[in-house]
């Protein structure tokens, strides 16, 4: 008698592919060579417009300043004017206990009447200024130049100075004086305001420490004049405020 197999059918497998699978690194988009060199231009002009930009604040604040100093002599002017007494518009040249506002904080003042409206002065026939505003501060590293500035655009001389006493702490301090009568003719027609972007350590004293011009704004300054009607004219170059402006270098006090 036989011996009986029995023989049971493997299921076939499928088979294997042999072409190999792509790379996923080869499918990964890239950046061409034309690509990136216009990044790159792109970065550059971006650069050079923010760098021109940041040179330019400078400039940007004297104008600024000047525009305001000119609200604040018509300021000055129209209080003479409208209260039928002396006004004048005070530029800080050494403030007591806020030195880093000397040579930047501007105010307006008149001054003060009896209850019969007739002015009160004190020793010496000056006025006891009283402010009629806080004024204005000049924008970040523009300061007023007491050595541009003169009492006559043409024969020269040096501003007055008078003390402001009767104010709040942060005021107090001696002031260059631009002064008005009761009918708003500037006591000193002919006399400039003129004011240069810069540095200077605002911890100390303007006197310790004056402005200095800086490399990228030698020639950032501004100002008028003021002439006898208490009307001013803005300067149109730097010649007109005087030849010294163009000879000044990185460094130069002003």
């Amino acid at each position: 008698m036989g011996v009986r197999t029995t023989f049971t059918p493997v299921a076939a497998q499928p088979m294997q592919s042999i072409h190999p699978q792509p790379s996923a690194s080869r499918n990964k988009p890239a950046f061409t060579l034309v690509e990136m060199l216009v990044v790159v231009a792109i970065i550059t002009i971006l650069m050079t417009a923010g760098s021109i930009g940041l040179s330019s604040m400078a400039g940007r604040g004297v104008t600024s300043g000047v525009a305001t100093a000119e609200s604040l002599f018509d300021e000055a002017r129209a209080t003479a004017v409208g209260r039928n007494i002396r006004a004048c518009v005070l530029v800080a040249k050494t403030l007591t206990n806020n030195p880093a506002d000397d040579l930047r904080r501007i105010l307006v003042a008149y001054e003060p009447v009896d209850a019969n409206g007739l002015p009160t002065t004190a020793s010496g026939g000056t006025p006891a200024w009283i402010l009629s505003s806080r004024g204005a501060v000049l924008p970040d590293q523009t300061y007023f130049s007491s050595t541009l500035s003169k009492k006559d655009i043409n024969s020269g001389g040096t501003l007055d100075v008078v003390t402001l006493t009767n104010a709040k702490t942060a005021y107090a301090g001696d002031y260059y004086i631009y002064e008005f009568n009761d009918q708003g003719i500037c006591k000193t027609p002919g006399a400039s305001f003129i004011i240069g972007a810069g540095a200077r350590n605002a911890s100390q004293s303007a006197t310790a420490a004056p402005p200095r011009v800086t490399a990228s704004a030698k020639h950032d300054f501004g100002g008028f004049v003021v002439w006898r009607n208490g009307r001013t004219s803005v300067f149109r170059s730097p010649e007109q405020m005087g030849t010294s402006i163009t000879s000044l270098t990185s460094g130069d006090k002003f």
